[in-house]
């Protein structure tokens, strides 16, 4: 039978021999055997295991696709992470230092989104297989925080109550301050009898609020978190650090980043991950696409005593950047992007006054390249810090300081 050298590990975790071939759950300096599918090996055996491999701390692991490194050291995924925003920014020509990333706790993701099927006998939830679409439950995950897992009992009964029979629905589970926020795609159209046993379920598990495709059909009490010194209620379903552990992190790069602003302009604000913590020592101008973000972000602002002046606007940064008019009234500028990048703000932003660019990405890949558009334009890369929030996936995330030279 043939065998393998595994001479990389891909970016979605696969182990990579020379062709290339991909053998999942392989690992560098590993030699494997399997059969050969087109460019996958199946079957896979490991004949000469690396001393980075590790037992699973997951039960659930084997089957379930929600994590993709948990058969390796801690040691290994720190460095290889790190490797990660490292190739990324060489491939722009950038060379940097990088310590080792902050890489948040086992069990302590505060939301994730669980699939829901109905079965004869009731309904299952949990996350898929790998590469399926077949649902497992995961009783014991070692990801999410306990208070998630405990609520798996709940989610399927909102699937008997609301799933469709062939449908299935994605529930998405938010820790909150005040209890679990519930937020509910894919199911049934909402009628009376359908609101009466939500209302009836939310006493029953002492739920916060739950939204039904996007609108909310009841809330006992609001589902705070704390950002900052204030308390924000978001929208149903809207972005939020996956721990606090990664949150708190990203906000301390951007606070070393920024530490004596005069004026702040916070790009792609969401409901104030950085604008809150930042309005403390200095006037913020939040920027971001979804209304009701904004909204969450102006309410908590105005109910919280001791934060400076924050102006905001809704605005869509892909088609409509703010142009240098508008950002040379700003000496510092946070921007944290979705997984695509901002390119086309970024281009303004390399044509203005700012002097100090707090710089929050989770994906390298993007990050490295709307750095080197800064770098030509100007500015220095002066440090880069790598954070681990998804344990045990291959999402990475950085912050970093960029400064305009003189």
């Amino acid at each position: 039978m043939t065998t393998y050298l595994i001479e990389r590990l891909g970016q979605h975790g696969d182990g990579i021999a020379t062709g290339p071939i991909y053998a999942r759950g392989a690992l560098p300096g590993e030699t494997v055997t399997g059969d050969l599918d087109g460019d996958r090996l199946r079957n896979i055996r490991i004949v000469t295991p690396s001393e980075d491999r590790v037992k699973p701390p997951c039960s659930h692991a084997k089957s379930c696709g929600g994590c993709q490194l948990q058969h390796v050291s801690d040691r290994f995924a720190s460095e290889w992470k790190r490797d990660v925003v490292r190739h990324a920014l060489a491939g722009q020509g950038i060379s940097i230092d990088l310590d080792a990333p902050v890489t948040s706790a086992p069990q302590s993701r505060r939301r994730a989104t669980f699939s829901v099927r109905r079965t004869k006998k009731g309904a299952l939830a949990g996350f898929h297989m790998k590469a399926s679409d077949t649902i497992i439950s995961v009783p014991h995950c070692q990801l999410v925080h306990p208070d998630l897992t405990a609520a798996l009992p709940m989610v399927e009964t909102l699937g008997v109550l609301g799933a469709s029979r062939k449908g299935e629905l994605s529930v998405l589970v938010t820790r909150s301050e005040l209890g679990l926020d519930i937020a509910v795609t894919g199911g049934k159209d909402m009628d009376l009898t359908l609101h009466q046993a939500l209302s009836d379920l939310a006493r029953a598990y002492d739920l916060a609020r739950i939204s039904w495709d996007g609108e909310i059909v009841l809330q006992r009490r609001s589902p705070v978190v704390r950002l900052g010194k204030a308390e924000v209620t978001p929208p149903p379903g809207a972005f939020l650090q996956a721990t606090k552990e990664g949150e708190s992190a990203l906000v301390q790069s951007v606070k070393q980043a920024l530490p004596r602003p005069k004026a702040v302009v916070d790009l792609f604000s969401g409901c104030g991950t950085f604008a809150l913590p930042m309005a403390e020592f200095a006037p913020v101008h939040a920027v971001e696409g979804d209304r009701d973000m904004v909204n969450s972000l102006d309410h908590a602002w105005r109910n919280t005593e001791g934060l400076k002046r924050i102006t905001h606007e809704a605005r869509d940064l892909f088609r409509n950047p703010l142009i240098p008019n508008e950002l040379n009234r700003f000496d510092s500028a946070i921007i944290d992007p979705p997984r695509a990048g901002a390119a086309a703000q970024i281009a303004e932003l390399a044509k203005s006054t700012v002097s100090q660019i707090a710089h929050v990405s989770c994906h390298p890949t993007t990050f490295a390249r709307d750095t080197a558009t800064l770098l030509r334009a100007g500015y220095d890369l002066e440090w880069v810090t790598v954070v681990d929030q998804f344990r045990w996936s291959t999402h990475v995330e950085v912050a970093a300081l960029l400064r305009r030279n003189k």
